[in-house]
């Protein structure tokens, strides 16, 4: 890449110092003023990094065209869900020859009836240049729906609510939600969760009555305590709307009878520091999931319905120092429980008079399982999909009297190329520097010989106890189909191997997240599977913090870096309490107003740690609208590198001028994107068709 077009000079950003000091530590950031949203004289240097990309991926249009055309084909355009019963209506989403975004439907009491469409989002997406449908929720009536719409890409939500018999959308009108809402049973009483105009903290929620002003609304309830989040929903049972207040190591329940919405929410338990738990009603009694009592991967737990304080919870699946509980789904006779053990997820199904205790099979070396959507207490199956690096995913419904499976959907891949006979996945182990195994899952085109000259693409996250799990991707056979292999590291900071898998890699053991990667790193090449020319690193958003720390600490070992919405300055984001998720995020990170937590954070900053040094291929990509990691944190990232970098490898940024963190709206507009990543990475490799 970079031998056809060396002539062609990339954007340089204006130095304009800027002194942060704190701690008596001042640091120098010339690239601070790219802050400015709205200063034409950032937005003109973005579109000039936009057209030196555009310039130098020239030669590669034909192919991400190609690329693009290739991914969208294996999509059935023509996609249905399968369809779901809740309350007398079969719900489907659905998508049209042609079409960029789904249709929302229903068809009452059988799926023989005539369909009744609720949502349009291909003629509601119409004028705009980005588009989301958030939450629809339905009223207890079956008559309304509340919806709500994020036209910006900052996912600040416009609530409104439609007449599903009339097709009128009422007045009504809320801005600046989360997009949730949730009905009382009364028909006309709605909660929603507001935003702080300017940290989008979700801190307060509102209760809003139908045909009333909106300015009317009544404060429920208001979150002061800016680590914490407030949202609020309605249990399975619809007997209780409940607020939960969460942050990152503690939360709060509020419950009310949901035929009193204009009652008072009383407290569920108290938050207490580290107390973690979640809530479920059924007939007389909650179930409760939670961290009491040093239960680190958590357990199950009952209590009576109008006893709820901790003192009352008693055990019914015990906390166990190997298997996490991550989630569990109650039906009329049986518990279901999502639990990971050793890595990988397991569902146990357990009948409440005791008489039945086991776990549905899977047989994959590596995979993904987990519930779906059960909104029935009273039904005989359990939905649940299935996936794996070789098998694309299904939706599974299975009777707990007959023990049968009835896959209702397989996802398919279109093209007539895809034999999952044609690829293999495994479960390899590398050892860290401090002496602890970390688990990659691996997928390639079977017939690939372990020599060192394969492309190999490692993936990871690493951070909240997010765990990416070895899922099915069409997407990545292009990848595959021309000779990669796709490694995910299950690095410490997710939550792959039990809780304290995160708890080793947050906060002051936040490095052992990075030193995973390259040990990882390290181990695959070593083994064979790929070598120093041809390793590439890929992460997004605390993920492209993860890029940013590997190439500052180890450039050597990649080829090429591929950073979306990269987290990359992390210590003057963190000292913003004005930034969206800033205070929130104390917990993952730590709070560097305390010199312990800043000299940390800034030892492993990628901003912070720029150096006069080579540095692999880079593309980053970003967009002005996101409201988790700001645009300018890699534009002043890419900005510093191109000052400091001492080699002559490619390094590009693209800026989404129109969307935020999750990129493009449209179901098949985003590949344009990964069409971009693949070719910048396959054009490094010498591919080029």
């Amino acid at each position: 890449m970079k031998n056809t077009l060396e002539s062609i000079a990339p954007p340089v950003a204006d130095k304009k110092p800027h002194k942060l000091t704190i701690h008596n530590d001042t640091r120098i950031d010339n690239y601070y003023w790219l802050n400015e949203r709205e200063n034409k004289e950032v937005l003109d240097y973005l579109n000039a990094e936009n057209a030196y990309t555009k310039t130098m991926m020239k030669h590669t249009e034909g192919f991400q065209g190609a690329l693009f055309e290739e991914m969208k084909g294996r999509i059935k355009e023509n996609d249905t869900s399968v369809p779901y019963k809740l309350n007398g209506y079969w719900y489907i989403t659905r998508f049209e020859i042609g079409k960029d975004y789904p249709i929302y439907a229903r068809k009452k009491e059988s799926l023989e009836a005539e369909e009744e469409i609720m949502f349009d989002c291909n003629k509601m997406a119409k004028n705009h240049a980005y588009f989301k449908l958030g939450g629809i929720s339905i009223s207890p009536d079956n008559t309304m729906a509340a919806f709500s719409t994020d036209i910006i890409s900052r996912r600040q939500y416009t609530i409104k609510i439609k007449n599903l018999k009339t097709g009128e959308i009422y007045q009504d009108e809320i801005k600046n939600t989360t997009g949730s809402i949730t009905w009382a049973n009364d028909n006309k009483t709605l909660f929603y969760t507001k935003k702080d105009e300017e940290t989008l903290r979700s801190y307060k929620i509102l209760k809003h009555v139908l045909g009333t002003e909106t300015t009317k609304d009544v404060e429920v309830y208001h979150e002061t305590d800016d680590t914490f989040n407030t949202f609020v929903y309605k249990t399975k049972s619809k007997k209780y709307l409940v607020i939960g207040s969460s942050s990152t190591l503690s939360t709060e329940y509020r419950i009310l009878n949901a035929d009193k919405p204009h009652g008072d929410f009383k407290i569920f338990q108290k938050r207490t520091k580290d107390l973690e738990y979640s809530i479920a009603h059924f007939k007389d009694h909650f179930y409760i999931i939670t961290n009491a009592n040093k239960s680190t991967n958590f357990k199950v737990c009952k209590t009576p319905e109008f006893n709820t304080t901790k003192e009352n919870w008693k055990d019914i699946l015990p906390h166990r120092e190997d298997v996490l509980v991550e989630d569990i789904e109650i039906f009329k006779d049986y518990l279901v429980v999502n639990e990971r053990e050793n890595g990988l997820n397991r569902i146990r199904i357990m009948h409440w008079a005791g008489t039945e205790d086991y776990y549905l099979p899977f047989d994959n070396e590596t995979y993904n399982a987990y519930i779906g959507n059960n909104p029935d207490f009273e039904s005989d199956t359990l939905r649940y999909g299935y996936n794996s690096l070789t098998t694309p995913s299904s939706v599974i419904d299975y009777n707990f009297k007959t023990k049968l499976k009835d896959i209702k959907k397989e996802q398919e891949v279109l093209g007539g190329a895809f034999n999952k006979a044609n690829y293999e996945s495994k479960r390899i182990w590398a050892t860290a520097r401090d002496g602890v195994k970390i688990p990659i899952s691996i997928v390639y085109r079977k017939g690939i010989k372990l020599d060192g000259t394969n492309p190999l693409l490692q993936y990871a996250y690493g951070s909240y106890g997010s765990t990416i799990d070895p899922s099915f991707s069409s997407i990545r056979l292009s990848l595959l189909d021309r000779g990669f292999i796709y490694a995910i590291s299950h690095i410490r900071g997710g939550e792959y191997l039990g809780r304290h898998w995160y708890e080793n890699g947050k906060l002051l053991t936040k490095k052992n997240t990075f030193t995973d990667f390259v040990d990882c790193s390290k181990h695959l090449i070593s083994e064979g599977y790929t070598s120093k020319k041809h390793l590439y690193a890929y992460g997004g958003s605390a993920g492209g913090l993860l890029m940013g720390v590997i190439i500052n600490t180890n450039p050597e070992l990649y080829n090429g870096v591929l950073a979306a919405v990269p987290f990359v300055d992390v210590v003057t984001t963190m000292l913003d309490d004005s930034i969206p998720l800033t205070t929130g995020e104390y917990d993952e990170w730590g709070n560097p107003n305390q010199l312990e937590f800043y000299n940390y954070m800034k030892s492993y900053s990628p901003y912070d740690n720029v150096v006069e040094q080579n540095y692999p291929n880079l593309l980053v990509t970003t967009g002005l609208l996101d409201s988790q990691v700001q645009y300018w944190e890699p534009a002043k990232w890419v900005a510093k590198l191109r000052d400091l970098k001492t080699d002559g490898n490619t390094l590009l940024l693209h800026t989404d001028m129109d969307s935020g963190h999750g990129g493009a709206s449209g179901r098949f507009e985003s590949l344009k994107e990964v069409a971009l990543e693949y070719a910048f990475l396959l054009d490094l490799e010498g591919i080029r068709h």
